[in-house]
């Protein structure tokens, strides 16, 4: 058994899961020398919903963030989230777009890139795992988890073989909805310790109430990195608290050696931000409960508060627990996609709409319409034909990689925002939230 690595999340993940990301760069700054000396393998502090939200809500520069912290943080190495050709946004982007925005990521102070595709389809990850590596970036293969007929063990460790030959540097099980048992992660990591040589890392939130256990049971197994987050950031929706595992694993050879009063720290300067977003109700009290439905329904973390906020806005709260009863009847419809950005905000709202209207499929979002087309990849298991025709009608649906048929799009971006844009940093945020991205370049 060697020391466990712990990747820290509170800057990135933890605050997406518990407060929609609304944590503010001026929070983060002060305390970042300190997270620096606390023995993290890595900080997750960017990517995912982040960089969105900076431009969205915030007013905020989601590259200069980056800079900013990569010049506090001297030891540990930062990572992002990536969503494969979707980048950071909610479409597929050209080649062109994913290249640049890789290098940039690594330019500003990235070294680790966790690149994901929703659906497995890793024709969808080919572009930015050569990036990637050409910037000279770690890039860790993530494989989202799922559970379903088709997804098996050896369903997982076929995946990691195709990653490894696709020339990652780690991999990573990310178990968006909480929903990996602690016996089936032990089975799980055993079986892919076997199957190659690259570290494994593991992610999941709290949700359902099984994941330190998980963990534990998957570092039995001989996990290699675990993600978890500060504790003020951490249970409900997030990650479990970093401190309960560098006190558990303390003393033993998997022992992370992580700075216990550094650690004691960082969690005292967190407390008071998350009692302010307490009070102004960002943190809604429901994302930290303990959901068991979960394992059955498989809805991550982030979905479930948006649903809830979704019903509640329509005064239909009481719906509730039929939308949930529908999430998985929809997933089943469009071939068992893993419920994780985009597809868990897209089967979601079917759902919602089958059961708010009555009528299953009488209304169709775009993007549904789109994922059957093939326009998202390959869905895990084919599509019926009566789905397909309910959703798509006569249309035959594409079985290329859908990025082949994007034409470059960056210059063309370019020339649209003008003078706005100071910088290929600003090009590249234009071009993935255009409306946002022009209001605050303009107001910038």
């Amino acid at each position: 058994m060697a020391a466990v690595k712990i990747t820290e999340t509170s800057l990135r993940d933890g605050s997406q899961s518990l407060i929609a990301t609304r944590l503010k760069t001026s929070e983060m700054l002060p305390i970042l020398e300190k997270m620096d000396d606390a023995g993290f393998y890595s900080m997750e502090v960017w990517g995912g919903a982040t960089f969105d939200t900076c431009i969205r809500f915030l007013n905020e520069d989601p590259w200069e963030r980056l800079r900013e912290i990569r010049k506090r943080i001297k030891k540990t190495k930062l990572q992002m989230l990536l969503r494969g050709q979707n980048l950071v946004g909610y479409r597929h982007y050209a080649d062109d777009m994913v290249d640049l925005f890789v290098k940039k990521a690594i330019e500003n102070g990235i070294d680790i890139i966790r690149a994901f595709d929703a659906l497995n389809d890793f024709r969808n990850l080919e572009t930015s795992i050569k990036a990637i590596k050409k910037y000279k970036g770690h890039c860790q293969g993530c494989i989202a988890y799922a559970t379903s007929d088709i997804h098996t063990i050896n369903y997982y460790v076929e995946k990691v073989k195709e990653l490894e030959q696709m020339n990652v540097d780690s991999i990573c099980i990310k178990d968006m909805s909480g929903i990996l048992l602690p016996y089936d992660a032990y089975t799980l990591v055993k079986r892919l310790k076997e199957a190659t040589k690259l570290p494994i890392e593991m992610h999941t939130h709290c949700t359902s109430g099984v994941a330190q256990m998980m963990y534990l049971k998957a570092i039995e197994a001989g996990a290699d990195i675990i993600d978890t987050a500060i504790s003020p950031l951490s249970g409900g929706t997030s990650q479990p608290a970093t401190e309960v595992f560098a006190q558990i694993l303390k003393g033993r050879e998997e022992d992370p050696k992580l700075d216990i009063e550094v650690l004691g720290e960082i969690a005292d300067y967190f407390k008071p931000i998350m009692e302010t977003y307490k009070k102004s109700g960002i943190l809604n009290s429901k994302v930290m409960d303990t959901e068991p439905k979960t394992l059955t329904y498989q809805i991550p973390g982030g979905m479930l508060s948006n649903l809830i906020s979704q019903l509640e806005s329509q005064k239909a709260s009481s719906k509730y627990e039929a939308v949930l009863k529908e999430v998985p009847e929809v997933r089943k419809d469009l071939g068992y996609p893993p419920l994780v950005t985009p597809m868990s905000q897209m089967v979601g709202t079917q759902a919602l709409f089958n059961v708010m209207l009555g009528v299953r499929y009488k209304v169709i979002p775009t993007e549904i319409k789109n994922y059957v087309r093939g326009l998202y990849g390959k869905p895990p298991v084919a599509i019926s034909e009566e789905i397909q025709k309910k959703i798509i009608g006569s249309e035959i649906p594409i079985t290329e990689k859908p990025s082949k048929f994007l034409q470059p799009e960056f210059e063309k971006r370019k020339e649209e925002i003008g003078s706005l844009a100071k910088s290929d940093e600003d090009v590249l945020m234009y071009a993935m939230f255009p409306e946002y991205a022009k209001k605050y370049l303009e107001n910038r």
